[in-house]
């Protein structure tokens, strides 16, 4: 390729130049190609690959000189000889004349030059190549890394480092390249060659550790292998890299949305340092925004546009703490450097003014800004102020315009501008109770629709007040409510108050009845979600109600099963509500659809906030800060299950072992963490704990989990078994009371089904939360967040095996395959899959995987897949006729016609293929030809119809009655019951017939099935007998059925277009049949009982050895008594392309025919050995795909 010209002090070092005129040289690098330079060849190969990454992507060069200067300019490299002598030729042809008549030097430079740089801009606006972010050496190192590898454009690498790769005893000093589907390796030293690639999706272990005599490793695992690097220049960022990518993998096994984000990769605004790809900057930008994300609880779609140091004023405490600011596309946020000290988050939706502030000595470079609920926030100390303002005001404008948007498409739904803002803005009412109807009254906002939604919490209608007026509770609960008005006059009030170690305090102690589902709100960051979207919730609750699916039928299954010991769900009114919120939340994010566990988190939430605002709690809970909780497989509980674990160990450990032997902390863990303690814990306590989790997330969970455990750790070392440990520990959660809490007590179910032994005495829920803080506190969200990768790797990897073990249960007994075959299969099938999801297919990714469906449906695979296993897999797989073969195949196998077969239906063709008997494997090549075309003109359809009657018959009869479990319809089963019990010989007599063209196409396929057999020509001999055989009965059949057409009248309707077809000189065919007229005669009696097949009227076929080649057959189809006839009057065809509606042979006929010949019987009949087709196949891809051809690529591959 063409290079923009680099000067070139040595051009001899280590290069041989092998062409030269007096302006350009050709060199070739030393240690290239087949005469290797010996040692300083060798050497200067491992120097390339040792030294620098790219220099062994171009073995040849073409560099430019003037005759008086000693400096050279590169111009042009290339990876083959063929490439670098095309540039060669063209300079000789086109510049040398040229050059030859310019006088000054300086002139033939910038001449040549500016001629290539032409060249390369021309090229690239003829080949569409977008001006990005890369580098030359980074553009340099992606083509070689394609190179190496096999890898095709849409690989895209990320990036790539220098390392060393443990192979045995010996480290191998190479380049590591992470792409975001692969982690490989090269090395070169002294001859020896170690390439490495390994599937991000294959990865089961991640894990950065220190040896003694290896002070950084990082370890690679596999389920068959351990990969260990070390010697990184940084390997921390390595690691990050490597962990985000994994973590990628492992969200597109989890769902389909992995495979869309990949495509979507956000693009930095801010100009980056180029040292990186872009790919590698934008995923650094993603890893920054979810982090952000995180700590601020914001919306899932917020992206970090930039974060810089700086001070804030607090006004509570007079002091300019100092912290970092982040800008994003509809927040400005703050957190202070000591991490509780102080946080703060703005939405630009409450910003009003953004000024800045003049400068002093005390306050440099201030900025000030205003939110409507009257509250002003001082930062200083802002170094690039200008360019900071600048972009908060971009944004401010964005979100002005959103707002206006809004506020139009809303109109109706609010009578004014004033009302969105007191609506959503002044978050927190003043008086402790809500702004209700009379009580009890059941209210609706109805917003100009016919959706009711209630407009209070269930909690504040449900409120049944003690007996006597005033109690020691209540008036602590109206200090609780005091303390709370007093916290938000001093720190701010709404989504823009000051969140400090206070805030955590007032939390710990627990927030009062009246203010709990605001501030949950508020702390769960659900508030930005609902002021974003007005009307939202009313839109997708008229849109569910009245639909049904099985989400729908699990929610109302659940109903009535949510804290049934509430007031407030013994009655239509709650338990409507709860209806509501789970169907319009299972119809935002059918991904997640509905999971047990959330019906009753929901309810708790109804409690507390309206429905409205419980809907986004939901979101907030089940999208951000429990991930992938509640999908169909539980993902994130058996996750954090893991994390659990590890943290006991480290924690707890003296009762970790014991723990594990009983196998109790799996056990207890899942149901904790799915329904945050509500369903272990009575009632009132439990909701203290729900406080403590919106307000710091998950660690409270774990926190509070070890410290049940820590309190429980003598009486669990003394357990038996892991029902006396489930026991001690239900015994002492149903212990945990709220003796602050102003509410009745209500039942719990847990206590009442726990046996008879002595309670256990009373635990005080505030004292042990304050304790998990004390003794557990240390534990930190980052943390949890490394230990919840390394889990999910474990855990989705886990589910694959199982995935793969169940798939194998299933069909092993519908097959000869051995488990392990079967094994060995499903791999190669889901690396086929996921290689079409990467770098595409014909088919959507997403149609093809869905982790929701049943175990066998989950992977499947489109044609073009499937071409590529049948190439490596089936022994049919021979020549060039190999790929239209597969299509027929794939077909065949396709049964409910939606372009992609699932591993079931894979594993039935392959088994007759290598297992089945001769008559199986002829049956099934006929059927694969007997297949109606899809691209011609429209089929008539009962004999299409026919014909795909018979693709659905079972390939293995022995098998027929399991083979289409996913038909819904009982006839089917009923159907094919009917068949197993008739002879089979009627099944093979009722096959559709095989027209001419079809029964080229069948030669087509014999023909080239053999090419690389020992018995080649003798097979093809038997062939060329079995074909002409078949012709000749073909035509008494036709003469067969030009007698009984006499005995029918029929009126000629339609006369369809004649097809061109391959003359038939293209296969070989020897007149060399037996003339048997026993065997004749026989074929009579079969086309006889068959001459009324309906089938026999859709083909328009192709007469080889037709007698009446000079008329022109036309042929109708009405039910099953069709015939065809002949017309008189017309010209007649050409020899060669006459179209002969008559001719056709049966299966009979054709399985007759290839019984007669020994060399055929032979070759069907052998068994396959699958083991070794299986093991080629695993080294075809593990090479990756040849882009290639050997002559093309010389670099001696050795080792």
């Amino acid at each position: 390729m063409w290079v923009s010209p680099e000067d070139v002090l040595l051009a001899g070092a280590l290069w041989i130049t092998e062409r030269a005129n007096p302006y350009f040289i050709l060199q070739k690098r030393k240690g290239h190609g087949d005469g290797g330079g010996g040692l300083a060849g060798l050497l200067v190969g491992t120097l390339d690959v040792v030294l620098d990454s790219s220099a062994r992507m171009a073995p040849y060069r073409i560099l430019y000189q003037t005759p008086d200067s000693l400096v050279y300019w590169i111009i042009a490299h290339g990876t083959s000889r063929k490439e670098i002598t095309e540039h060669w030729e063209w300079l000789e042809h086109n510049l040398l004349q040229t050059l030859s008549i310019f006088e000054n030097e300086n002139d033939i430079t910038t001449f040549v030059k500016g001629k290539v740089q032409g060249i390369i801009a021309e090229y690239n606006k003829n080949h569409d190549v977008k001006d990005d972010d890369d580098t030359d050496k980074f553009k340099e190192a992606s083509a070689k890394f394609r190179k190496l590898f096999g890898m095709p454009e849409e690989e895209k690498l990320v990036n790539y480092y220098s390392c060393s790769y443990w192979k045995g005893k010996v480290p191998r000093q190479g380049w590591l390249y992470l792409s975001i589907n692969h982690l490989c390796f090269y090395s070169y030293l002294l001859g020896k060659e170690v390439k490495l690639v390994v599937r991000w999706a294959d990865i089961t272990q991640l894990e950065k550790s220190a040896t003694l005599l290896l002070p950084d490793v990082i370890k690679v695992s596999t389920r068959t292998n351990e990969h260990v690097f070390s010697v990184f220049l940084n390997i921390n960022e390595t690691f990050k890299l490597a962990e985000q990518l994994a973590n990628i993998a492992m969200r597109q096994l989890l769902d389909n949305k992995g495979f869309e984000q990949d495509r979507s990769l956000p693009k930095l605004k801010k100009k980056s340092p180029k040292k990186v790809s872009a790919l590698k900057r934008d995923l650094d930008a993603r890893a920054k925004s979810e982090r952000y994300r995180a700590l601020f609880r914001l919306p899932k779609d917020e992206k970090l546009d930039g974060h810089t140091d700086c001070t804030l004023w607090t006004p509570f405490n007079k002091m300019h703490i100092l912290g970092q600011m982040f800008v994003s596309t509809n927040y400005i946020c703050f957190t202070s450097k000591e991490e509780t000290l102080c946080s703060l988050i703005i939405p630009l939706r409450e910003v009003t003014i953004v000024e800045k502030a003049d400068s002093s000595s005390v306050l440099p470079s201030p900025l000030s800004i205003s939110t409507k609920n009257r509250m002003t926030f001082l930062f200083a100390n802002l170094k690039d102020r200008d360019f900071l303002v600048q972009r908060i005001s971009d944004f401010l404008q964005q979100t002005t315009s959103k707002i206006y948007l809004e506020r139009e498409l809303t109109g109706s739904l609010n009578s004014s501008d004033d009302e969105v803002y007191s609506q959503h803005g002044s978050l927190l009412s003043s008086s402790p109770q809500h702004s209700l109807g009379s009580e009890g009254e059941r209210t609706f906002n109805l917003n100009d629709s016919s959706v009711p939604t209630a407009t209070q919490a269930l909690m504040t209608m449900y409120r049944r007040r003690s007996p006597e007026e005033f109690n020691p509770k209540l008036a602590k609960e109206f200090l609780k409510e005091q303390a709370w008005k007093n916290h938000f006059t001093e720190f701010g009030q709404g989504v823009c108050m000051y969140r400090t170690e206070k805030t955590k305090e007032l939390v710990l102690k627990g927030i009062p009845e009246s203010m709990r589902g605001e501030l949950w709100l508020l702390f769960s960051g659900a508030i930005n979600e609902m002021a974003t979207h007005p009307g939202y919730y009313e839109d997708l609750v008229e849109k569910s109600m009245g639909k049904y699916n099985l989400a729908t039928e699990e929610i109302e299954r659940d109903l009535h099963r949510s804290l049934p010991e509430h007031p407030a769900f013994q009655n239509e009114m709650g338990i409507a509500a709860l209806r509501r919120v789970l169907t319009a939340y299972a119809f935002r994010n059918p991904n997640i659809g509905y999971c047990q566990a959330m019906n009753i988190v929901t309810s708790v939430l109804l409690l507390y906030a309206k429905e409205e605002e419980a809907f986004w709690l939901l979101v907030a809970l089940c999208e951000r800060m429990l991930p992938d909780y509640y999908n169909t497989r539980v993902v994130g509980a058996l996750v954090d299950q893991g994390v659990f674990e590890e943290l006991a160990r480290e924690y707890v450990p003296e009762l970790y072992d014991c723990m594990q032997d009983l196998g109790v902390i799996s056990t207890i863990s899942l149901s904790w963490f799915l329904t945050l303690f509500l369903s272990v814990m009575p009632f009132e306590s439990a909701v203290v704990v729900v406080d403590c989790f919106f307000y710091d997330g998950i660690k409270v969970i774990f926190q509070l989990a070890l410290s049940v455990l820590h309190a429980n750790i003598h009486q669990l070392l003394n357990c038996k078994d892991d029902g006396e440990a489930m026991t001690v520990l239900g015994r002492y959660l149903d212990s945990v009371t709220n003796k602050d809490s102003t509410l009745p007590p209500i039942p719990h179910l847990h206590s009442l089904l726990t046996d008879n032994g002595e309670p256990h005495p009373e635990v005080d829920i505030f004292k042990l939360v304050r304790g998990s803080y004390e003794k557990f506190g240390s534990i930190r969200s980052d943390v949890i967040e490394q230990m919840r990768f390394k889990q999910r790797l474990r855990v989705i990897q886990t589910i694959e095996d199982t995935t793969k073990r169940n798939v194998v249960r299933t069909i092993v007994t519908e097959t000869a395959f051995s488990i392990d075959e079967l094994e060995e299969l499903y791999v190669l099938f889901k690396a086929e899959h996921l290689t079409s999801c990467y770098w595409g297919g014909s088919s959507n990714p997403t149609e093809r995987h869905d982790p929701s469906l049943p175990y066998l449906e989950q992977y499947r695979i489109d044609v073009e897949q499937f071409k590529g296993l049948f190439n490596l897999l089936f022994p049919w797989a021979n020549g060039a006729h190999s790929d239209p073969l597969a299509v027929h195949f794939f077909r065949l196998l396709d049964q409910n016609g939606d372009a992609l077969i699932n591993f079931r239906e894979f594993i039935n063709g392959l088994g007759v293929l290598c297992h089945g008997d001769l008559t199986e494997k002829l049956k099934l090549l006929y059927k694969m030809h007997v297949l109606p075309e899809i691209s011609h003109e429209q089929e008539e359809p009962d004999s299409a119809f026919e014909a795909t009657q018979y693709f659905f018959e079972d390939i293995t009869p022995e098998t027929s009655i399991v083979k289409k479990l996913n038909t819904p319809d009982y006839r089917h089963y009923l159907k094919l019951w009917n068949q197993e019990t008739k002879p089979k010989e009627e099944n093979t007599k009722e096959l559709p017939k095989l027209n001419q063209t079809q029964f080229i196409e069948l030669c087509k396929t014999l023909y080239s099935m053999f090419s690389e057999d020992a018995a080649e020509q003798e097979l093809y001999h038997a062939t060329a007998t079995v074909t002409s055989l078949l012709l000749e009965m073909g035509e008494v059949g036709k003469l067969f059925s030009s007698f009984s057409r006499k005995d029918h009248n029929m009126e000629v309707k339609s006369q369809p277009k004649n097809e061109e077809l391959p003359p038939m000189h293209d296969i070989k065919l020897e007149d060399s049949s037996p003339k048997d007229t026993g065997t004749s005669s026989a074929m009579l009696i079969s086309d006889d009982e068959t001459k009324d097949d309906t089938s026999m009227s859709s083909y328009s076929v192709l007469s080889a050895g037709s007698h009446e080649l000079d008329e022109k057959l036309q042929c109708e189809d009405i039910a099953e008594d069709t015939v065809l006839v002949r017309s008189d009057n017309g010209s007649g065809l050409p020899h060669s392309t006459s179209i002969d509606k008559d001719w056709a042979i049966t299966f009979e006929q054709f399985l007759a025919s290839v019984l007669t010949e020994q060399a055929l019987v032979h070759y069907f009949e052998k068994p396959v050995e699958v083991a070794a087709r299986i093991t080629n196949a695993k080294n075809v891809r593990k090479v990756g795909r040849p882009t290639l051809s050997t002559s093309d690529y010389e670099i001696s591959l050795s080792g």
